[in-house]
């Protein structure tokens, strides 16, 4: 029986490392996309500003 609890628990260990593993990928991934999405922005917006001061 103590080898059987043993193996639960290796599996069960195993599945809680992968998730965490899978979360910090997705959320590096996403906080990549957001920063990327950030720069975009704020370099139309600066361009738009710089457009408007010429007029």
């Amino acid at each position: 029986m103590n080898a059987t609890m043993k193996g639960v628990g290796d599996v069960a260990y195993k599945a809680f490392t992968a998730g965490l593993g899978a979360a910090t990928i997705y959320l590096a991934v996403t906080f990549s996309i957001n920063v990327y999405r950030g720069l975009s922005w704020h370099t139309s917006q600066s361009k738009i500003e710089k457009d408007k001061s010429l007029e």
